[in-house]
């Protein structure tokens, strides 16, 4: 199953970057950052439909997703989702899902999180959810924050189908929660609202540097 699962996963991978280049390009910054085993955690803005198979189809290595509950209902992207992801009730967060997520970054998978809980319907970046600080303080593995840029011009909320555009994916270096790994560490003394807070702080720092040099 897990060499099934590989394969969907990589041809999956190869037509959304296919896709998405001949649909104007996809620019990637800072693959290098990306940890190429053990557990790490990819922290990203959320501005479009688009997000997680673009990310998931530019990563290095196979990732695991965070899902809404509600997609897991449908017949065939179940089938899908069954192989890279695991549900999450947005509407009443569960303690098992911190569980599952700790429980995958110990074991060493890549799991890509959109701390802000759902897309921003503005393109704007919204305060991050009390979870990604939970999820980041119990496995203490790097946290990549991750920019994504233009996919809700791109695919806006009611497109039925991709508008040309360039897409950029932004990958910053790795935090790590543990202090004694990094001086650029959090300290044990944040709370996981703090760490939450900070992981955005990143994300929007990316975002700011990105738009400066794109002027």
């Amino acid at each position: 199953m897990k060499i099934f699962a590989r394969i969907l996963y990589e041809t999956l991978a190869f037509f959304v970057r296919l896709i998405l280049r001949l649909n104007g390009g996809l620019e990637v910054r800072g693959i290098e950052n990306i940890p190429l085993k053990g557990g790490a955690l990819i922290a990203s803005n959320h501005i479009s439909f688009i997000d997680p198979p673009m990310i998931g189809a530019i990563v290095p290595r196979m990732a695991t997703f965070m899902a809404r509950k509600g997609l897991f209902d449908v017949p065939v992207i179940k089938f899908i989702l069954d192989q890279f992801a695991f549900p999450v009730d947005r509407e009443k967060p569960r303690p098992s899902t911190i569980k599952e997520s700790v429980k995958r970054l110990k074991r060493g998978e890549l799991i890509v999180m959109f701390p802000e809980g759902r897309r921003s319907e503005t393109g704007q970046l919204m305060e991050a959810k009390r979870g990604a600080g939970m999820v980041a303080s119990l496995s203490k593995v790097p946290i990549i924050p991750t920019y994504v840029h233009n996919t809700d011009k791109v695919l806006p909320v009611e497109a039925k189908w991709l508008k040309r555009g360039k897409v950029t994916v932004v990958f910053d270096k790795p935090i790590y929660y543990n202090p004694t790994i990094s001086s650029d560490s959090y300290g044990d003394w944040m709370s996981h609202d703090e760490i939450s807070s900070k992981v955005m702080d990143a994300i929007g720092k990316l975002k700011r540097d990105y738009e400066d040099k794109a002027g």
